[in-house]
């Protein structure tokens, strides 16, 4: 077994498991669990495929935290379903399943992971972070943790899972240069860096009007970070030319915050629920097999605990 921490991004993946499989997928009483299923085969294939010593499912305290919406209030902002809850806009038969998937962590033994005010994508930067010990895989369907990358003190790569896990891609530094254009050396910072003066619709993050991807990235490889580029826009350094200053002096106001917003807070103060060890067996298996009978979740779950004996061999 490679001693290895797996770091999940939860929501990304049951997100992608409940538009994957069909809402036909339901419990007894109707109740759709086509996610709950989805996410236990994919921490099943994980533990097999990878078979991580140590697994932490990390979770959003806040999907939207303010610290971000402070700085840049389009920040997410078209995803908003209550603007005075700050509620995201999630399908309503997946909400319900959330709770579910959380009791079957809970019973199998498995980790999680939060910080009050923080994303999920800051609980992962602030564990990767603090790893001093074994090599980190963050898998996730979201290119924002591609900041993470890194050689030192301990190897970090996400596993992709974009086009999902029959798909997924290892991705290090030496990937993340070669596919973004952005030095090896400084693969992780540099793709955030590249990312913020891109833009992310997705996100809300407008960029930098007339910087495509490689424009940003050749930028980033010559200047090193936004806070550089910017001063250098400023201070009307030689080697950019008059066009690209006007652009970067116009957006200004946008990054002077967009390192804040789109880099990782590795400082989130981090609560695990308890040891991130991959248990050989289920911490309570009364409880989950009333949670796979109430549900419906049978081959899932037993799939699940499969891959926890194969991963203790």
């Amino acid at each position: 077994m490679t001693v290895t921490l797996a770091l999940l991004d939860s929501a990304s993946l049951y997100f992608r498991s409940y538009y994957a499989l069909p809402d036909s997928m339901t419990a007894p009483d109707g109740t759709p669990v086509n996610a709950v299923r989805g996410f236990a085969d994919t921490i099943a294939r994980i533990l097999t495929d990878r078979r991580p010593a140590r697994l932490v499912a990390c979770l959003d305290a806040d999907w939207r935290p303010r610290f971000r919406t402070d700085l840049l209030p389009s920040y997410k902002a078209h995803r908003v379903a209550d603007p005075d809850a700050n509620r995201e806009e999630v399908p309503d038969t997946l909400t319900p399943q959330v709770p579910v998937i959380l009791d079957l962590l809970a019973a199998v033994g498995l980790a999680t992971a939060e910080a009050d005010g923080y994303e999920a994508d800051d609980v992962i930067g602030a564990l990767t972070a603090r790893e001093k010990t074994d090599p980190v895989e963050v898998i996730t369907g979201d290119r924002d943790l591609f900041q993470l990358v890194r050689t030192e003190p301990t190897p970090a790569s996400v596993i992709y899972v974009g086009k999902g896990w029959a798909k997924a891609e290892v991705l290090s530094p030496a990937e993340i240069a070669e596919r973004y254009g952005v030095p090896v050396a400084n693969a992780g910072p540099g793709y955030a860096a590249m990312a913020a003066l891109r833009g992310d619709p997705s996100d809300g993050l407008p960029g930098v009007a007339g910087v495509g991807e490689k424009t940003a990235a050749k930028l980033i490889t010559q200047f090193g970070s936004v806070e550089a580029l910017l001063d250098a826009a400023k201070s009307g350094h030689k080697d950019l030319p008059l066009k690209m200053r006007l652009k970067l002096t116009a957006a200004e106001d946008y990054l002077s915050v967009a390192p804040t917003v789109v880099n990782v807070a590795v400082d989130a103060p981090v609560s695990i629920s308890g040891p991130d060890i991959v248990p050989s067996a289920p911490k309570d298996p009364a409880r989950v097999a009333e949670l796979a009978e109430r549900w419906n979740l049978g081959g899932s779950v037993n799939r699940l605990l499969a891959a926890l004996e194969r991963s203790a061999s």
